[in-house]
């Protein structure tokens, strides 16, 4: 029961943080600038096996976990990840990584994300206490059809789906619940990932995609294979500078071939 509360608080506290960044768009503290990724590796040939990640760009140490919690350099996650889950990719680094399967709990909407995360985010929540799932890190963020002719992100376009995460497969029932939740068991992916520290939301969002999309293009192996989405691991509790974001495009070998669109089956 403890441990269930302190997920509760920490999950909580992620979305609530994902909010405020939300409502912040356009306030006094401005995001901070995506820091270009410094040293490079070889880029893999063929994805990496669920759980598994390739570093291509940056020199942090890989992040660290001790008991539950992930470390690297100032930043923390302070909840479990889903079981299955590769490491978090460290602010200011690039990374190749597939997902295995993961079940979650989503509500999807249009519109602006900063009001929709709002709508979201107490049923999404009320679900979890009342089917008694202890949730994990991140919030997940997916934007579907939302990027416009520049390559930026925006809300008068396109859909976007808020999950919760739950930490195993067979935790609970698939299909709808209560207040437009629907729990579905997300499939397996591949993205192309850069490690964020600052605010959370679109702008955030926004930058992050640009770098990913110029890294694509500096190379010949790898190409997007779908559309962007977001993780946030932190609550309030965490100073704004030091909040642990990543940013990521789901990506395919250049000459595979994909027979559906990966990301949020919603």
């Amino acid at each position: 029961m403890k441990s269930l509360r302190r997920t509760f608080r920490g999950i909580l506290g992620v979305a609530f943080a994902m909010l405020g960044a939300c409502a912040m768009t356009g306030g006094p503290e401005p995001d901070p600038v995506v820091p270009e990724p410094s040293a490079s590796t070889p880029w893999p040939l063929a994805a990496p096996k669920a759980g598994q990640v390739v570093r291509v760009l940056g020199d942090a140490p890989a992040p660290v976990l001790e008991g539950e919690n992930w470390f690297s350099g100032k930043c923390e996650i302070e909840a479990p990840l889903p079981v299955g889950y590769p490491a978090p990719t460290p602010p200011e680094c690039v990374e190749i990584k597939t997902y295995p399967v993961v079940r979650r709990a989503e509500y999807g909407g249009q519109g602006p994300t900063s009001i929709g995360m709002g709508n979201g985010f107490w049923p999404l929540f009320n679900h979890i206490k009342k089917r008694d799932i202890a949730m994990t890190s991140p919030v997940e963020m997916d934007y579907r059809g939302m990027t416009t002719d520049d390559g930026k992100l925006s809300d008068d376009q396109g859909a976007w789906t808020m999950s919760f995460l739950y930490r195993e497969t067979k935790q609970g029932p698939e299909g709808d619940a209560e207040r437009g939740v629907k729990v579905v068991d997300n499939p397996e992916v591949t993205v192309i990932s850069i490690g964020m520290m600052g605010g959370y939301g679109l702008n955030r969002v926004n930058q992050g995609v640009e770098k990913l999309r110029e890294v694509l293009a500096k190379q010949d192996r790898w190409v997007a294979a779908g559309d962007p989405r977001s993780l946030s691991y932190n609550g309030p509790q965490i100073a704004f500078k030091r909040r642990w974001s990543e940013i990521q495009i789901p990506v395919k070998p250049r000459n595979a071939i994909v027979t559906s669109n990966p990301g949020s089956t919603k």
